[in-house]
């Protein structure tokens, strides 16, 4: 899997994304809760602290976890709450050597149908329904890997031209879209939250009193 992504705006983190299936991978589960472009530059940052050029699900699977937990720490933290994803990168990890021998794009190379990639994504973990979902979009978007049916199986996010996630950013326009669309996303939830609230607070109707 070789291509051309923009997801990190970073040159140097974007050029091991585009080269390596498990920074991808990794990318993903770091997107939660920090900006897309510095998760996406985590992976890069990790195998930086480790001293290789790319990341190696065997290596960081059996690393001890504080001194893994402390590799992300370090400042500028990888992410918003190191530890725990520290965890979930271990956990991740376990799981690739365990059943794929460590090998992230084994979960794809020659993969029959799109249900059938959403499911073997979605058993890793760290991954729900959506994550999974964006991952599998951005799979068939920007890496090629289009199996019958892999845009059903990714859901809205598979949507051709939208702009929902991860899946569609090749740029800062992309990238400035796809938040506007989280922002827009966020703020209706908000709204329908703050109504349901209100409605909650509302008398209830009483019958007519005869």
């Amino acid at each position: 899997m070789t291509t051309d992504v923009h997801l990190a705006q970073r040159p140097e983190a974007d050029a091991l994304l585009s080269r390596s299936p498990l920074a991808a991978l990794v990318g993903m589960l770091l997107d939660q809760q920090v900006p897309m472009e510095h998760a996406f530059t985590g992976p890069h940052t990790i195998a930086s602290r480790l001293g290789e050029d790319d990341l190696d699900a065997r290596r960081i699977a059996t690393m001890d976890p504080e001194e893994f937990a402390a590799l992300l720490s370090a400042k500028p933290a990888v992410h918003r709450y190191p530890a725990a994803m520290a965890k979930r990168v271990q956990e991740l990890c376990r799981y690739l050597v365990a059943q794929h021998d460590g090998d992230a794009a084994a979960l794809y190379r020659d993969v029959p149908t799109g249900a059938e990639l959403f499911r073997r994504l979605h058993a890793l973990p760290g991954f729900g329904k959506q994550k999974a979902q964006i991952f599998l979009a951005l799979l068939g978007k920007q890496f090629g890997v289009r199996p019958e049916g892999w845009r059903e199986a990714a859901g809205v996010y598979g949507e051709e031209g939208a702009y929902r996630s991860a899946a569609d950013i090749t740029g800062p326009e992309s990238l400035a879209r796809v938040r506007e669309f989280k922002q827009q996303a966020k703020q209706a939830a908000k709204a329908a939250a703050e109504e349901k609230k209100a409605q909650g607070r509302r008398p209830t109707p009483t019958a007519g009193r005869r």
